[in-house]
């Protein structure tokens, strides 16, 4: 059985809008649309990576509105690794729905090459289109229970 990893995925949402972002100079079948999200470091609490998530991804502060729940989802082939991912509600200040901006990492934990990617928002109904299960909670969060 794959070790287990806990993640957490950061829903934030602004006016009917879903932050998301794409990779730049990877192919969409590779990369899809995706939200904030990462793995809990050690001592670290749920809520807290998901706030350090999403200023490490796309330059921003959040906070956490509240939590959605907890999905499993098994990366196999891809990685062997089944995520345990923990699911938030966010919010962000100084919204503006219409600002596209680049960001990424320039030294990955895992020693690979630099990566960017391009955040935007997304209208919820849209949001069908996430990639890789990341979309598991997405009714949760609108349905305001």
């Amino acid at each position: 059985m794959p070790p287990e990893v806990a993640k957490v995925v950061c829903y934030v949402v602004h006016a009917e809008h879903l932050l998301v972002f794409t990779h730049d100079g990877l192919p969409m079948t590779v990369t899809g649309v995706q939200v904030p999200a990462g793995t809990i470091e050690r001592d670290e609490s749920p809520e807290h990576a998901a706030e350090r998530e999403l200023f490490e991804e796309t330059g921003h502060r959040g906070s956490v509105l509240r939590p959605l729940g907890v999905e499993r989802y098994d990366l196999r082939p891809a990685r062997d690794e089944i995520a345990v991912r923990h699911f938030f509600l966010m919010s962000m200040a100084d919204v503006d729905l219409d600002e596209r901006w680049q960001a990424g990492e320039a030294s990955r934990s895992d020693g690979g090459p630099a990566v960017s990617w391009t955040c935007w928002w997304l209208p919820l109904r849209d949001a069908h289109v996430l990639a890789a299960g990341l979309g598991a909670r997405l009714g949760t969060a609108t349905d305001g229970s």
